[in-house]
């Protein structure tokens, strides 16, 4: 039996936008992994998803009509329960063969058709049938309910279908979208499926207004894409359109000249290709004197409210003009720019409102007003929470001061300096959000706050500071510009995760409605990439810190349960980092050995992990890997043990010879530890394996003598302690 392509295509209303795409992939991809359960199709099989604003559509290479029949072997029961002292069917077995469809009615030829083998200590019987393959019909019918049941539906509307004469009442349906057709071809053969009240047919609907036939009749499965394109103006591929929207942008802005670019937005090109059918990429201009608003406020406004892409000249400043993807391709287009051109330049001019009349306040005369502003009921309001990071910040730059060596007068001015931008800056960081700029774009919090401080007159640096505060806000976003930035920035994702860990607020499962992974990854390459010499137990110390007057507010049990929760931010903040560092690249092994040390200085951990790698790769590795897992077994059992060796205590040779091998190589390698070179000292370290192997070959460490096993023990111990400073060797033991 040959195979042929199977077209299925649901025709509905205008889909949301954000979701297209997704429900384009998954209706394909249910469906075909529906008909493969089914033996309807096999490896070889291509699909391809289609989706447009008011269509779902899945092409499925090499379908069969009907799936192959299947000998399936199925498990009955024990022989002894089957089968009595003389070999006869017990009843049991003749009601179970029976609910299986198998021929009974003479009992001794059904039972001599089954198969006996062993199963555990005992022997079952084992029935043999053909089950019979689906045929396209009814397996499609499945595959496309499920693949409609599990359909990624961001919210379900209920409408009702049109009324059957013949049938009383009315009959509601539960989709995205209102479904008005449905196309189910085998090649050219229409396969007779019902869903959501439709009967599959060949036809379906073009473009709204510029289709050149209604209905658009589809003669083939492979001729989906072509028949629609030519007869419904409509380009059916999501993936297909987007390319072609990015061509046409691209195009418009090399038109344009001067260096004009698109911006670079792939979520408002994901959106756009979902709202149109047939992209036409037009050129429309709003008047220069917006230009004077930042740049960043028409962006957003130009992207978020009309989707339009913003225009960029060559140094990646906003120019006066902007690309429209209309959906329609008029013989004169004037009119649709103009009415677009019509379109924005209230929004700009909202925008231009909001900024001059921010400006007519300073960011110092909003201070009192964050006390009004509520952040959490629990947390108390905005204006306290400024108060906090503003303490966190101050004893960030204490705990700088004391990290640098050596402390000069120029340092300590550098110091002083650094102290006075933090505590400006972070005293004004959240002001910003009693605008009203960011009360229409909150998008730009933090961003408008630096514009506003250059305009108040402010240092540049603090400037700067107020607008990264926020920095870095998702994956691969870059980190605060200057000190100053990085400390505000430390100390407010510091606050967010002490506060909201205190009071139990910790993100569970897919949810974490206040980004507190995302704070926690910034935390995390604020201590790493930004240069600071701090340790987390102190930094997250401080920070808790700094919620001391709250505290003193809360009844006794809620201050009990604040300070409870502290070391659960400490583990998250490890785990965080842990999952970060293994989609760098490195292996689970390499970042366990590193993290279960709990380093202190983040900023140490790539060379940490490099020096396990560098480590792992000589060979003695693997047999000091073993070996001081062996030993990390051992001091479990004894934790109260003494590092101290008494040299009189030692008998053995071997073990003599450890000790002496320890007081030549500890030494170097803890010096190279202290320098920072981490790779040197893992390297000096496994010079030991010879000794180590020969001592746990000759020497019995738990001796009788109790003098004997202490002393081994605590030579044992020193080991394990020189070893396992860069990072748990026994972590890399296989």
């Amino acid at each position: 039996m040959t195979t042929k392509n199977l077209l299925v295509e649901l025709f509905v209303e205008e889909l949301p936008p954000k979701a297209l795409k997704k429900l384009g992939d998954a209706f394909a991809t249910q469906l075909a992994d529906q008909l493969r359960a089914l033996g309807l199709i096999n490896g070889d099989s291509v699909t391809t998803a289609f989706a447009s604003p008011r269509r779902l559509a899945a092409h499925i290479s090499h379908v069969w009509l009907k799936a192959a029949d299947k000998a399936v072997q199925q498990k009955l029961m024990p022989v002894s329960v089957g089968l009595d002292a003389a070999g006869n069917a017990t009843p049991a077995l003749i009601k179970k063969l029976q609910a299986l469809g198998a021929d009974v009615s003479i009992p001794a030829v059904a039972v001599a058709a089954l198969k006996r083998a062993p199963d555990g200590k005992a022997e079952a019987l084992f029935y043999d049938s053909l089950v019979t393959g689906a045929t396209l019909d009814t397996g499609l019918q499945k595959a496309l309910e499920e693949a409609i049941a599990k359909l990624p539906i961001p919210k379900v509307m209920s409408y009702q279908l049109e009324r059957d004469c013949a049938l009383p009442g009315w009959s509601s349906v539960n989709f995205v979208r209102p479904a008005h057709g449905l196309v189910a071809l085998h090649g050219s053969t229409v396969v007779p499926v019902k869903v959501l009240g439709l009967t599959a047919g060949h036809t379906t609907q073009g473009h709204r207004f510029e289709a050149a036939v209604s209905p658009v009749v589809i003669a083939d499965a492979d001729a989906y894409a072509d028949t629609l394109r030519r007869d419904g103006a409509v380009i059916a591929s999501f993936t297909e359109r987007k390319a072609e929207i990015a061509r046409q942008l691209a195009a418009a802005a090399a038109k344009v000249g001067g260096g004009c670019k698109p911006i670079d937005d792939d979520a408002l090109l994901d959106e756009v290709t979902a709202l149109v059918e047939r992209p036409n990429v037009l050129v429309c201009q709003f008047e220069k004197e917006f230009l004077d608003v930042p740049q960043e406020c028409l962006i957003l406004t130009m992207k978020a409210n009309q989707k339009y892409f913003p225009l960029l000249d060559a140094t990646n400043k906003l120019t006066h003009q902007f690309l429209v993807v209309s959906n329609i391709s008029p013989s004169d287009p004037s009119f649709v720019i103009g009415g677009n051109e019509r379109v924005v330049r209230p929004r700009l001019a909202d925008a231009k409102f909001f900024f001059d009349q921010d400006r007519k306040k300073t960011l110092a005369s909003r201070v009192d007003g964050l006390a009004k502003v509520v952040y959490h009921n629990k947390l108390g309001t905005q204006g306290e929470r400024a108060q906090r990071v503003a303490a966190i910040a101050a004893l960030i730059v204490e705990q700088l001061r004391l990290a640098t060596v050596p402390y000069t007068v120029h340092a300590k001015e550098e110091m002083d300096v650094l102290a006075s931008k933090v505590q400006q800056a972070a005293t004004l960081a959240k002001t910003d959000l009693l605008t009203d700029m960011v009360g229409e774009f909150p998008e730009l919090q933090g961003i408008m706050g630096g514009y506003y401080a250059r305009h108040d007159g402010l240092r540049d640096g603090v400037a700067i500071a107020i607008e990264d505060h926020y920095k870095p806000r998702f994956a691969g976003d870059a980190l605060p510009r200057n000190h100053t930035g990085s400390v505000v920035a430390l100390a407010d994702k510091l606050e967010t995760l002490v506060g909201m860990f205190g009071i139990g607020n910790l993100p569970t499962g897919d949810k974490d409605p206040f980004a507190l992974r995302r704070h926690a990854l910034g935390v995390i390459r604020i201590l790493a990439e930004a240069d600071f010499s701090l340790n987390l137990d102190a930094v997250l110390a401080n920070a808790t810190k700094a919620f001391g007057f709250m505290l003193e507010l809360w009844p006794e049990k809620e201050r009990a349960d604040f300070v409870a929760h502290q070391p659960k931010l400490q583990d998250f903040i490890y785990d965080r980092l842990a999952g970060s560092l293994r989609e760098q690249g490195y292996s689970a092994q390499e970042v366990d050995a590193v993290l279960a040390l709990r380093p202190q200085r983040l900023g140490d951990v790539p060379k940490r992990l490099a020096a396990v790698r560098a480590f792992a790769a000589l060979p003695e590795a693997a047999a000091l890997a073993a070996a001081n897992k062996r030993i990390s077994n051992i001091l479990k059992k004894v934790p109260e043990v003494d590092a101290h060796v008494s040299e009189v205590l030692l008998h053995e040779p071997a073990e003599k010879a450890l000790y002496a091998a320890m007081q030549d190589v500890a030494p170097r390698a803890n010096a190279q530890f202290e320098a920072g070179d981490y790779t040197a000292s893992l390297q000096t370290l496994a010079a030991l394996r010879a000794v180590v192997d020969a001592f746990f070959d000759g020497v019995m460490v738990n001796a009788e003598a109790m003098d004997l096993r202490l002393n081994r023990q605590g030579l044992l111990k020193s080991l394990h302690a020189a070893m396992n400073r860069v990072a748990d060797l026994s972590r890399l033991a296989a």
